[in-house]
């Protein structure tokens, strides 16, 4: 699949508490201080005059009764929730329309609307027009979605089939570049977000994905399609995007209906300060950026400090700024003073203020700002790290009292802090060279105080900046006398220095922080995919070992099936060794247990090497017993958890964790899901990127290993159905008790007789579920009641009951979704062949047969669907029931001895499996107890199959790799390794 390059934006909340990353980029004026005008305002208090007049009449005009006064609220946060307050009441169009503007939804055409849409409005205000629903991640606790301030409609009971087959009437390939827009997408097109750009091209531009691309994502996000939906049932509309890549642009979607929204809030909020003009609200909605955002609307901030440039307005010398451009030759600011009113009892003052309204001007002029930018692109900016006195002081002080061995405490811990930032204390690097990893430590350094960080800017920028402005963008109309040119250019300066420097500090701070957040995000999404779709290892008796000393080691002897046979505690690193040994082969024979899993926690050297001295001793024959390590991370927590408890009513927690352990080898994907993904152990600084941003992006990677795997509906935990594309908490919880109260299920089609299973969840989650005929029939289950008598309940106005089939359907077992079985029939009929013969020898023989005859083209094209519809159907129908996409990937090493980083030396070639990545390279397993390092710069695109030259470091945890030792530092525990190649 297609990887898309990544693009970033940034947003910022402009509501009463400001993300704190943000304020520690900002820097305000020092000179500016507390200043209030001689007299009130006069020029404001028209305009509020004006918007309390059009309130009332508003007011006279609505049929709506009065309502109750709502408390005192900051005014941002009153624009917000104007609509949602009158959303109680039924609305007309017009006033539906004006609720969507203000909700950053933007303006529709609404005399293109649907003659079914023009009813659905006049029934009343519970029902929403279908292109306001979009879904986005999906809670993990929470039903539904909600996306950018929408929430999604509770999905009613309701008749629904998959009569055609998927997208028979839509355009294909390089088609869709020339396909007619939707009707969601053309709402977006038309300036959806009421801006003064085009959303679509924007999210084209900022995520290097073509338009009709964009614009099919808009389009199926505001249907509330899920990413797993989209990219394995929606290929030729997303151009066959991988998740992460249509996740970016699911993301940057998202910041830009933000953005827009903040907007909005703070056009309404100027309106009612009444200090809006036409040129401001322009320049608000002309805002591509939160930075440009915040740059513009900071002056007029409510709270803040009167800046400069208000103060000068507030004196009436913005007049004499633009005869200033507009006319010099005709200003004399000696006119302009006034004798005892402070600003203006000089010339001089008078100079002055008009020297800010102009700084100001042009701090915020676009075409200025994007001047600056590219001056900045062409020069070498840098930025620089230094230590802070107070950490310096502190750390010498420490020195001093460990010299006189006084308080070693907690100073000493200040002092191991200071010290982990020592490569920073005098740093400098390009801003376009500094890596991700570089600057998410420094921004924990400064947050710590202990470093201070620059954006160095060259002086050449500064210089070329102004002789630009002086004689090119803000050179005067007319003839202009030297003290005018003096001003102007000492205006130009002054801009400069207090807004535009600062503006390109926080821009580039700003942007290096977003977009190492966002790779170190991005590799904890790797690796938690490539953990989650590590091989299973079935088909045998396994035994789950929590290692320990004082408490002894926790044992869990699970069933192929991961059921507890035995669960004990052995206490292998004392005196008693000689009996638990015993003890260990008394268990193993009795069950037949030939496979050790041992956690790598505290005592696992030691628990590792025991198991490696009998097994070389043959002390469990005439069994071939063999080991393995794995990561044991988040089982503690798990073992406490409710869903533990709930599973394990009976069980210690401590022999819980050796349950998880033999779990995690057993059915990775099964056992993981049930631990947040955070504590699983992947990635690094987890701790410096935004928490909701990384949980969002966990849990959607989990919905899609999940989604792609596919679940058995039958025998699954209520856990793992959580984690399906389309479903929830409560729709998982819903299904689980109609299995316990009805019996398995018998197909899909049964689904739609769970409760809260609608349309769209239906759609969504169907392709993802498994019925498997073997497992059918397993289990504790209630017979089937008479099913005919179910549907009775869901009915619809206009349509009969639903009507569900009681029979088996062999397609219910394959990847194929329930909207496509048409055209499956159809094709079986073509080929000769019946859906009972799914993935045999003889079915495989017959599709290979009838696509070597005829392309997959021209068979799409017969059967009326799209090529990766039909190709989708032929991988359905081809493999094997059960089948399972992971078993391409890497299972676990099993070994028998055991190796002590002693051995090792420079120029050895080991084997080895990812055991993590990280943002400056790759820590890989390679049997001797301590993990060795491949720093990201003997990862190169040589080393690496074709496969796998994507972003990043293109390695991910569980991967087996060919290693050689460049050196060993046993005292430290440190091993330097050399990549030789990925194994396959």
């Amino acid at each position: 699949m297609n990887r898309q390059p990544r693009a970033t934006v940034k947003i910022v909340d402009y509501g009463e508490c400001e993300d704190d990353r943000v304020r520690v980029f900002s820097s305000d004026d020092p000179n500016e201080e507390e200043w209030r005008p001689p007299e009130p305002k006069a020029p404001c208090q028209n305009p509020r005059a004006l918007v309390a007049g059009e309130k009332s009449a508003a007011a006279k005009r609505t049929s709506k009764a009065k309502e109750p006064k709502a408390t005192k609220v900051p005014k941002v946060k009153e624009t917000l929730h104007k609509s949602d307050a009158k959303s109680k009441a039924p609305k007309g169009r017009a006033e539906r329309k004006n609720d969507k503007m203000n909700a950053g939804e933007g303006k529709r055409d609404i005399k293109k609307e649907s003659p079914a849409s023009q009813r659905a409005a006049e029934s009343g205000p519970s029902v929403r027009p279908k292109e306001e629903r979009v879904s986005f991640t999906v809670s993990d606790a929470n039903e539904g979605t909600s996306f950018a301030g929408w929430t999604a409609k509770k999905e009613e009971a309701e008749d629904f089939t998959f009569d055609e087959p998927a997208l028979k009437k839509q355009k294909t390939g390089n088609d869709w570049k020339s396909a007619v827009p939707t009707k969601g997408s053309q709402a977006v097109e038309k300036g959806d977000l009421n801006m003064n750009w085009d959303m679509i091209e924007v999210l084209s531009t900022l995520t290097c994905v073509e338009r009709w691309v964009c614009s099919n994502v808009v389009t199926l996000l505001r249907e509330e399609n899920t990413v797993p939906f989209m990219v394995r049932y929606r290929k030729e509309m997303i151009n066959h995007m991988d998740a992460d890549a249509v996740r970016d642009v699911q993301l940057v979607y998202e910041e830009l209906c933000l953005l827009a929204k903040k907007t909005q809030s703070v056009v309404n909020t100027l309106k009612k300060d009444g200090v809006l003009t036409v040129e401001l609200e322009q320049s608000l909605r002309t805002c591509r950026s939160a930075d440009e955002l915040d740059h513009v609307y900071t002056p007029y901030k409510k709270g803040c400090k009167v800046t400069k440039v208000r103060k000068a307005k507030a004196l009436g010398l913005e007049a004499a700024a633009t005869a200033l451009m507009e006319s010099p030759h005709n200003l004399d600011l000696s006119a302009w003073v006034k004798p005892g009113t402070e600003g203006l009892s000089s010339v001089k003052e008078v100079a002055t203020g008009v020297e800010h309204i102009l700084a100001y001007t042009i701090a915020k002029d676009p075409e200025t700002l994007s001047f600056v930018k590219t001056l900045c692109e062409t020069s070498m900016v840098t930025l620089h790290s230094s230590v802070t006195k107070a950490a310096l002081k502190e750390k010498e002080e420490q020195e001093k009292s460990d010299q006189g061995h006084k308080k070693p405490g907690v100073q000493k811990k200040k002092k191991q802090d200071v010290d982990k930032f020592q490569l920073y204390f005098d740093f400098t690097c390009n801003i376009k060279r500094i890596q991700p990893h570089q600057t998410l430590a420094i921004n924990r350094g400064e947050s710590l105080k202990i470093l201070t960080v620059k954006v160095n800017i060259p002086d050449s920028v500064k210089s070329n900046f102004t002789r630009w402005c002086v004689n090119i963008r803000w050179k005067p109309k007319t003839y202009a006398r030297e003290e005018h040119h003096a001003l102007i250019k000492s205006s130009v300066e002054d801009s400069y220095k207090r807004l535009v420097l600062p503006f390109l500090t926080r821009m580039y701070r700003t942007k290096l922080t977003t977009v190492a957040e966002k790779e170190s995000v991005a590799m904890f999404v790797r690796n938690l995919r490539q953990r989650l779709l590590v091989c299973p290892v079935r088909g045998c008796v396994m035994m789950g070992v929590d290692p320990g000393f004082a408490h002894g080691c926790k044992l869990a002897v699970l069933s192929p099936t991961g059921q507890i046979l035995h669960t004990d505690i052995v206490y292998l690193h004392g005196s008693r060794n000689h009996k638990e040994a015993d003890k260990l082969r008394h268990l193993m024979t009795k069950y037949s247990c030939s496979r050790v899993v041992i956690g790598n926690g505290t005592a696992c050297r030691e628990t590792e090497s025991f198991f490696a001295d009998l097994i070389a001793r043959r002390y469990f024959h005439p069994l071939d017993v063999s080991y393995c390590i794995t990561n044991e991370a988040g089982a503690s927590i798990y073992s406490v958890s409710p869903e533990a408890v709930k599973e394990m009513p009976d069980l210690d927690p401590n022999l819980r964790s050796a349950v998880s352990i033999g779990r995690r080898v057993q059915d990775p994907l099964a056992e993981l899901v049930k631990i947040d993904p955070k504590h699983i152990g992947i990635g690094t600084y987890q701790h410096d990127v935004s928490s909701g941003a990384l949980k969002a992006a966990l849990d959607a990677v989990v919905q899609e290993c999940v989604s792609f795997v596919g679940v058995d509906i039958n025998i699954c935990s209520e856990t793992l159905m959580r984690h399906i594309a389309g479903l929830s908490t409560s729709r998982a919880q819903n299904i689980a008790e109609w299995r316990e109260q009805n019996g398995p299920f018998i197909n899909r089609e049964q689904l739609k007789l769970v409760k809260g299973i609608g349309p769209k969840s239906y759609q969504q989650c169907a392709g993802f579920i498994r019925i498997n005929k073997q497992t059918m029939h397993s289990g504790r289950s209630a017979p089937h009641p008479a099913v005919p008598n179910k549907p009775a309940a869901k009915k619809v106005k206009g349509k009969s009951s639903v009507i569900i089939p009681t029979h088996f359907n062999p397609l219910d077992q394959t990847c194929i979704h329930p909207e496509s079985y048409d055209v499956a029939q159809r094709f079986l009929c073509l080929i000769g062949g019946g859906a009972n013969q799914i993935g045999s020898a003889e079915l495989k023989q017959c599709v290979n047969r009838k696509v070597g005859s005829s392309s997959v083209e021209e068979l799409s094209k017969a059967l009326g669907t799209t090529p990766e519809t039909l190709q989708l159907i032929i991988d359905g129908l081809t493999q094997p029931p059960g089948f399972d996409i992971r078993q391409d990937f890497g299972q676990e090493d099993f070994k028998r001895g055991i190796v002590s980083i002693h051995d090792l030396q420079v120029g050895t070639v080991l084997t080895g499996r990812v055991e993590n990545t990280c943002l400056f390279g790759a820590f890989v397993d390679i049997g001797v107890g301590r993990a060795g390092l491949i720093h990201k710069s003997n990862i190169t695109l040589d080393k690496l199959p074709v496969t796998q030259r994507r972003r990043s470091l293109a390695l991910g945890p569980g991967e087996r790799v060919e290693v050689r030792v460049l050196n060993v530092d046993a005292q430290r525990g440190r091993i330097g390794l050399d990549l030789i190649t990925v194994l396959q």
